[in-house]
């Protein structure tokens, strides 16, 4: 079986790391193509997969093809490879606000098409990975989808309607966890601790909190009561955060970031 990637981003670096980490696929089997020489002679000496000529060339070749660029830039690329991609073979798109309709009916023709909503965390092996299919792509082949995104993180099949949802609460949402550590680490600096360690100890209690809440069960707000105790400094801290609106300004950014995809 050949994977294809047409880009070959850091999304598409981390999702390859991955596959070839695991044993899904060994680097023969593995195909690419990007714009510049750079990219190519980069991804090809760090991995060894096969570079191809072009984005057709990867298309004729694939078996599972994946599209890993910008979705503006899909208008330039499916032209090139619309005709190119095989009968049977499975395309997966991971570009936020293309539909399973816009991109099938950008191509002309029926697809077995797979949407999937991975984010950067995946470079580090834990990324979160939302993804739907329209009705050619059958169960074992969306099984096959789904392991492929395991290989680099967490993956759950969704309805199209909340891909946009998928989108906000763990694609862009890395974004805001990364303000929320420079928060807190500005504020150790403030208390006067030098500013890498700073750094080490937010991303550490970052990275203890999301697995104590992954691996308890727990809901974040009795995990939170945890730490409150009566009459502690915790509780101070987080009537702040209550007083300053810091949920309400998270739901509005996730808001705002579900709003956008809708219109990409």
């Amino acid at each position: 079986m050949k994977i294809g990637f047409i880009g070959l981003g850091n999304m598409a670096k981390a999702m390859i790391g991955g596959m070839l980490g695991k044993g899904i696929a060994q680097p023969l089997d593995i195909l690419g193509y990007a714009r510049t020489k750079e990219t190519q002679n980069e991804v090809k000496n760090k991995y060894g997969i096969t570079i191809m000529e072009g984005n057709a060339q990867v298309a004729a070749a694939s078996d599972i093809l994946i599209l890993a660029v910008k979705p503006q830039m899909f208008e330039t690329v499916i032209p090139q490879i619309r005709n190119m991609v095989k009968e049977e073979g499975l395309v997966i798109s991971i570009a936020a606000g293309k539909s399973l309709g816009w991109i099938e009916e950008a191509f002309g023709r029926k697809l077995k098409l797979v949407r999937c909503m991975p984010n950067t965390p995946a470079l580090v092996g834990e990324g979160c990975s939302g993804m739907c299919r329209n009705e050619r792509v059958s169960d074992e082949e969306m099984e096959q989808s789904m392991k492929l995104m395991e290989s680099f993180g967490m993956a759950e099949e969704v309805p199209e309607k909340l891909i946009d949802a998928v989108g906000a609460v763990s694609g862009s949402s890395p974004a805001f966890v990364f303000m929320f550590m420079e928060a807190l680490a500005d504020g150790g600096v403030k208390a006067g601790m030098p500013r890498s360690q700073a750094y080490r100890f937010a991303a550490q209690a970052v990275l203890g909190s999301a697995k104590l809440m992954k691996e308890s069960g727990k809901h974040p707000g009795e995990l939170k009561d945890m730490v409150c105790s009566p009459g502690g400094t915790t509780i101070e801290g987080v009537q702040v955060l209550e007083e300053m609106g810091l949920k309400g300004a998270v739901m509005a950014a996730v808001s705002k970031c579900v709003e956008k995809s809708g219109k990409m």
